[in-house]
């Protein structure tokens, strides 16, 4: 169940009120009148099957709460109702497969801030992949899998192209734009100094790293871990799994790849570094391609199931139009209209 805590202006609160209550997906409804200073309103609290919280919270943004009020959700991790039980089985659908966008939305926001605390976890992640790579060691490659923040903006990208999200998109972009060059000339300046202070073994460059020469080395299973990231990673950030994304966070190579292209720049080695380009172009764009077509089905699932709520009797009680064609037409009349 998702709870929502909702400030409507008291000319919407009855409507509001009324397409919450005939909504069968929703229990625990409270009405607190004037209880709301900043914006002024009145309070009303529900409980929403998580199924529908995204369907209920897109009626609401319809009256322009969100506008003239607020609206606030977050997860109950527990409720022991049978009101609430009654309110899951009309909800179409599991729970655990269900997809808040709102939260989607929060969450991928958060992660695409350009901050000093992206920028450090970028720089030493790349950093403590090109002391792998130096050390030829994979414990250290996997460490900095899991301590690059790359995911959040990827993720974001992806978010932004299927909601048409320009602002969004510009964020995520910048983000990766100018965290994978501030990771990759730390590494560089780092494996230099190294180098001047001949802390690198005279053989490394000929003899190799076989336990991380897979980071250089781009192939179709390269493509495929890839594309299963991307997937298994949209499913952990839309069903708030975290533990399944440090997993995807240690399949890709897009970190560890950014510290070989700077390792090699830094030792002369041409090859390696169109190698750790190439594999951090392909894993990029994979994910990316992975996470588009992901969002992509749940979001058009989601429309499905819109679409065939908008007759609903809480909508025709609320005064929001049947159909989709009526609802444009008389948005302006129907909603604006409640500000007089």
């Amino acid at each position: 169940m998702v709870h929502l805590r909702i400030v409507v202006p008291g000319d919407l609160s009855k409507r509001v009120f009324e397409l919450l209550d005939h909504t069968p997906s929703v229990c625990n409804l409270i009405y607190l009148e004037g209880a709301a200073r900043r914006p002024q309103g009145d309070v009303i609290l529900c409980d929403v099957a998580r199924e529908d919280a995204s369907i209920v919270i897109s009626d609401l943004r319809e009256l322009r709460i969100h506008e003239r009020g607020s609206i606030a959700l977050e997860d109950i991790d527990s409720q022991v109702s049978d009101a609430a039980v009654r309110a899951e089985k009309y909800a179409v659908g599991l729970p655990s497969d269900a997809v808040v966008w709102e939260e989607v939305e929060s969450r991928t926001s958060e992660d695409v801030e350009l901050s000093a605390s992206f920028l450090a976890f970028m720089v030493l992640a790349v950093m403590i992949a090109a002391v792998g790579i130096l050390t030829d060691q994979i414990i250290l490659i996997i460490g900095a899998m899991v301590v690059g923040p790359e995911f959040g903006p990827i993720a974001a990208l992806s978010v932004a192209a299927i909601e048409r999200r320009a602002d969004l998109a510009k964020r995520s972009f910048i983000a990766l734009a100018i965290g994978f060059p501030a990771g990759i000339t730390a590494a560089f300046l780092g494996t230099a100094l190294v180098d001047a202070l001949g802390r690198i073994p005279g053989d490394f460059a000929q003899q190799g790293h076989p336990f991380t020469d897979f980071i250089s080395r781009p192939d179709e299973f390269s493509v495929i871990v890839a594309l299963l990231a991307g997937f298994a990673g949209v499913l952990s950030l839309t069903n708030a799994k975290s533990g399944a994304l440090v997993g995807v966070l240690i399949s890709v190579t897009t970190i560890p790849a950014a510290a070989n292209i700077a390792v090699a720049a830094a030792l002369g080695d041409g090859e390696e570094w169109v190698g750790a380009m190439q594999q951090l172009a392909l894993n990029l764009g994979a994910i990316f391609l992975a996470c588009i077509g992901t969002l992509y089905l749940q979001r058009r699932l989601y429309l499905r199931r819109r679409a065939a709520h908008l007759d609903s009797p809480g909508r025709r009680e609320a005064g929001l139009p049947p159909d989709r064609a009526q609802r444009r037409a008389g948005e302006a009349s129907t909603v604006g209209g409640s500000d007089d």
